[in-house]
């Protein structure tokens, strides 16, 4: 069935062809890996679509590929890490597919069309039928990440102009934060049992609480290493920022929205908060005269 086709078009299928047995064994190592029956018939059937379209390509190209071998390591760990919605969409983002132009090959390979719809309809929907836990929980993250964020940030904004001394600020954000994860773990056990949403309600009291316990532990840091008050405050400023970043990214990936709107969301309630009780902290100092 090889044909023959111009360099360029040849080197566009072989990065496909190789692109396509990469992710036929991601696919397949993680079917291997994975309990639930239900995903792992999904995960086998996607692998099934990448080995076909390898072979089609095979056919028009008349060579054989290896597979990238650290790339199958790669996202075979941050599926089994971050969440395999997560990994395989973000695989399903990279660059080998995305060298193809299957409107321009079309002219020359009659089966680009209907492999580029297997992708971008078939694929697609079968990993939409992948059912992972953590994103049930997801919301449970964001209000743990939130309260964090956007109350910790103008809290320890607010305390750095009242008190300007680091291990002070440190101590009372430390206070001010654990106990605040503790409270949302709390509330989020209740409202989830009074909800019966099917989701287990210690399960989202632990999501909510450890998440608002991170971002907590990683905005006091600063104030732990750094005396200069104002240095320790922009270092905190600078890790919600990326907190925000991190996990916006996340979200966009594995929920397929805007990485933009959401990250401008967050980042302008967390930095906004933090800009006005910064300005409440100084009036505080001021008018009450406090020293520390």
């Amino acid at each position: 069935m090889a044909t023959a086709l111009d360099p360029e078009t040849q080197a566009r299928l072989l990065a496909a062809q190789r692109s396509e047995i990469t992710e036929y064994f991601i696919y397949e190592k993680l079917a291997r890996s994975v309990k639930d029956l239900h995903n792992r018939d999904i995960l086998r059937r996607i692998s099934k679509d990448e080995l076909k379209h390898h072979d089609i390509w095979k056919g028009y190209t008349g060579q054989k590929v290896q597979p990238h071998r650290w790339k199958i390591l790669l996202y075979y760990f941050i599926a089994r890490v971050l969440g395999i919605t997560f990994g395989l969409k973000l695989m399903e983002r990279g660059e080998g597919k995305a060298q193809i132009n299957y409107g321009e090959i079309a002219k020359y390979v009659r089966a680009a069309e209907a492999i580029s719809r297997d992708e971008n309809e078939h694929e697609k929907k079968l990993l939409g039928l992948i059912d992972e836990e953590r994103l049930h929980y997801v919301g449970a993250v964001i209000r743990g990440l939130n309260e964090g964020l956007v109350e910790l940030t103008g809290a320890m904004a607010g305390l750095t102009f009242a008190f300007q001394n680091s291990g002070l600020i440190a101590t009372t954000g430390l206070i001010i934060g654990l106990a605040m994860s503790l409270s949302l773990g709390s509330t989020e056990y209740l409202a989830t049992k009074s909800e019966e949403s099917g989701q287990h309600p210690l399960k989202a009291a632990a999501y909510t609480g450890f998440a608002n316990a991170v971002t907590v532990l990683l905005l006091v840091i600063p104030y732990l290493v750094f005396d200069n008050f104002f240095t320790a405050l922009g270092l905190m400023l600078l890790i919600a920022i990326i907190i925000i970043f991190v996990f916006s990214f996340y979200i966009s990936v594995a929920r397929e929205i805007s990485l933009k709107s959401r990250f401008v969301e967050m980042a302008s309630i967390s930095l906004g908060i933090a800009a006005v009780t910064f300005a409440i902290g100084l009036m505080a100092r001021t008018f009450f005269h406090i020293e520390v």
